[in-house]
């Protein structure tokens, strides 16, 4: 399947204030190599010539570090206002043809390539609105709830600082990967707003205004929950470096 059509973008644009650092999130290295050069790999396996990159905090020291290795386009989130945000900020920066986008975090490094092109792939025959990357988890604290249906439709991705009791015993999360239609995006992008706890753009809320919108709303749920794991905190980060070493023997 021909992919020339479809745009990565790359948020690494967060402070990761949990990670008590001054160094920023996506630059702290995982078996000798930072977190975002990880994702650039994968992104460019996907898509070699429309990978773009969402920096921010540090946004000189991000761009060196993925210079170093890829040339890859950047665009600059000033504020940091959310996921929703940062990919708005993005969407101008794509190229002309670009009909699908991959939304990919920056701090998740064991993400494998066959995932990403079996999402791809799933989300173009499917001819998809959008499709969620999920994965079920045993503790899902801290990730967005992944919100069904009786008849195992989307109905929206709950964060869990806005989940209900119930929701949160949910354990299909969101992984914060994603692929859109771009046109879809584009339009539902200007329909969100920060009224949430956080006072953010989620890029979540996309889900529920294409959902209201009888848009077509996949979910593809991956077993292996390891490669999807989201790189928060230094016990994390730990695990992480565990994992791909146990990969390499």
């Amino acid at each position: 399947m021909n992919f020339d059509d479809v745009g990565v973008v790359i948020l690494a644009a967060g402070k990761g204030t949990r990670m008590k650092s001054d160094i920023a999130k996506v630059l702290h290295k995982v078996a000798q190599k930072s977190m975002i050069v990880h994702v650039v790999e994968r992104a460019l396996e996907i898509s070699p010539d429309n990978v773009l990159v969402v920096v921010g905090h540090q946004a000189i020291q991000v761009k060196n570090e993925v210079n170093m290795f890829y040339q890859v386009n950047f665009v600059h989130q000033k504020q940091l206002l959310g996921t929703g945000d940062a990919v708005k900020t993005a969407i101008p920066a794509l190229a002309p043809g670009i009909r699908d986008v991959l939304v990919l975090c920056g701090d998740v490094p064991l993400i494998k390539k066959e995932t990403l092109l079996g999402l791809v792939e799933a989300h173009k025959k499917s001819h998809s609105g959008i499709t969620v990357l999920a994965t079920e988890v045993d503790d899902p604290k801290g990730y967005g709830r992944i919100v069904l249906d009786d008849s195992n439709h989307l109905l929206c991705i709950r964060e869990e600082a806005d989940a209900t009791i119930a929701e949160k015993q949910i354990k299909k999360i969101n992984t914060g990967i994603y692929c859109f239609d771009k046109d879809l995006l584009i339009l539902s992008l200007d329909e969100i707003s920060p009224e949430n706890s956080q006072g953010e753009y989620y890029l979540t809320d996309v889900i529920e205004i294409a959902q209201k919108q009888s848009q077509k709303i996949m979910v593809v749920t991956i077993g292996d929950s390891q490669q999807v794991i989201g790189v928060n905190t230094l016990e994390e980060l730990c695990r992480a470096e565990d994992l791909i070493q146990g990969l390499a023997d």
